[in-house]
């Protein structure tokens, strides 16, 4: 089969009507940070068996098509010593691999960030789809203020994530595309749009420059949102209509899905957000969710690290993948929250 054969059958088989990505590709800081919270330390062992109990929930590939992994996991089995990318497969979901170094500091741009990790990504991809993996994730940040992001953290960042798409599409490997407008701030949802959309023609426009073939990505955008600390937030129809403007005004028809981060908001506002935006009527694009916490937090809650509540935990998280998977057809109601 050819490269663009392999990319154009790991696109279908992500964009699954009425399913979505689960993210659990925290960084190993990320990822302790969130074991705190339920009091379960961080060790090797406890990140796998946590990433198994997932990948291991009866039932998930109904609503799940793909999932991103981090490094460790893409290494790691479950207790009878099946690969997880092999687990999460044989569930009918996707394999994908976040390749990114995470973000620092932009030189001479003070309050700006930008994301490494193209040094030699090539070979580590090579790696990665020998273990498995068919797709990937690079993720950039932009931080939100009257001045800022600046023009020159934007065209940094897009360029970034410009070479990392065509890197993977060489190799065979569907990109995701992550540009994450931050919702850390005191900004209104009027600038978060300018934001949303100037950072978005930034990074098409860099996309054209390095040939990506547009048919054989997937767009992981952030939902236009007013920032958290803002005295005035908006309800599901009014980011609904605000995300769907700026996307109608950015992005190419030619990208089959937008799997959007959840950012931030808690899992029933992103569930609600995204069914609010699927109420808006059939778009070019496949609108559903590529979400994290807004997936794992019940789940986690629920398990609280007790091999005990292992059956709790994946009820948990099945239950939220099949209320977003219900969201990306827009057939999402609140009343659906009391039930199991």
């Amino acid at each position: 089969m050819s490269t663009s054969n392999d990319l154009q059958a790991t696109v279908e088989a992500l964009v699954r009507r009425g399913k979505g990505i689960l993210a659990a590709d925290e960084s190993g800081p990320t990822i302790a940070k969130r074991f705190k919270a339920i009091g379960v330390e961080s060790t090797q062992e406890n990140r796998r068996a946590y990433r198994s109990l997932l990948l291991s929930t009866p039932g998930l590939g109904e609503s799940i098509s793909g999932v991103i992994l981090y490094e460790e996991t893409l290494g790691q089995s479950a207790d009878d010593g099946e690969p997880l990318a092999a687990l999460a497969a044989r569930q009918g979901i996707v394999p994908g691999i976040k390749v990114d170094a995470g973000k620092g500091p932009l030189a001479f741009a003070p309050g700006e960030e930008i994301t490494q990790g193209l040094d030699g990504l090539a070979q580590r991809l090579e790696a990665y789809v020998a273990q498995g993996a068919r797709f990937a994730k690079w993720r950039a940040v932009y931080n939100v203020s009257g001045t800022l992001p600046s023009r020159m953290a934007i065209e940094a960042n897009a360029e970034a994530l410009a070479r990392y798409a065509a890197i993977c599409q060489s190799q065979g490997v569907v990109p995701i595309v992550e540009p994450e407008v931050l919702i850390d701030g005191d900004h209104s949802l009027a600038r978060c749009a300018e934001v949303t959309q100037e950072v978005l023609h930034e990074v098409f426009g860099a996309l054209r420059r390095h040939r990506v073939v547009l048919e054989h990505i997937l767009l992981k955008p952030s939902m236009v949102v007013p920032g958290k600390a803002h005295a005035q937030q908006a309800g599901p129809e009014e980011v609904a209509a605000q995300t769907l403007r700026v996307l109608r005004r950015a992005v190419p028809a030619a990208v089959p899905g937008i799997n959007f981060l959840s950012g931030g908001q808690s899992p029933v506002e992103a569930t609600a957000n995204l069914d609010a935006l699927n109420r808006l009527g059939p778009q070019p694009w496949q609108l559903s969710f590529s979400y994290g916490r807004a997936l794992q937090d019940p789940a986690l809650q629920a398990w609280q690290g007790q091999p005990a509540h292992a059956r709790a935990c994946q009820d948990a998280l099945r239950k939220r993948a099949r209320l977003n998977g219900l969201a990306s057809e827009g057939k999402y109601s609140a009343e659906m929250e009391g039930g199991r």
